[in-house]
């Protein structure tokens, strides 16, 4: 009887880059020019996965915004797996925007995952989803291969990981 062979299918982003990159962010913020005479923040909290951005107005939490993006893509964080909640306006104008960091595949979006791997049609392969993340069986190699190729074509709304390919 043959083995299976599989993978595993997760997703998340390294806290530490994360953090280095907010502290790089906020150097850059009090440095730059036009965030002269301002006050703008950028909080990461590492229990929560979240950062929180507070800016004079929306203009300038848009700038430090792109600011961020700019640093976790540098640092090899994956964009898609940030959160951006709803900018709220506070009292004169201050802008706050809460940027939730996916830490893990959620049950609903795996079952997309498995819906979109069975309507693709791959010969015995089995998905199951496991907390939050997914494992990927087969008894050939090449359609494990097929089906990373498969899931790196398509979007769900985060970076895919895979790994523990035996």
């Amino acid at each position: 009887m043959a083995k299976n062979a599989s993978f595993d299918v997760s997703t998340g982003v390294d806290l530490q880059e994360v953090d280095n990159a907010v502290n790089q962010s906020t150097k850059e913020i009090l440095t730059r020019y036009d965030f002269k005479g301002t006050s703008c923040t950028l909080e990461f909290d590492r229990e929560a996965g979240a950062i929180k951005v507070d800016a004079d107005d929306e203009y300038r939490l848009q700038a430090v915004m792109g600011v961020l993006r700019e640093k976790l893509s540098r640092r090899g964080v994956p964009v898609k797996n940030l959160d951006e909640g709803k900018v709220e306006v506070g009292t004169m104008g201050r802008a706050r925007q809460s940027v939730a960091l996916k830490q893990g595949i959620d049950q609903e979006t795996a079952k997309k995952i498995n819906k979109s791997i069975k309507d693709e049609g791959f010969k015995k392969l089995q998905v199951q989803i496991q907390g939050e993340e997914l494992r990927i069986t087969a008894p050939s190699r090449d359609t494990l291969q097929e089906c990373i190729a498969f899931l790196k074509g398509q979007d769900f709304g985060m970076e895919l990981q895979f790994g523990n390919f035996r």
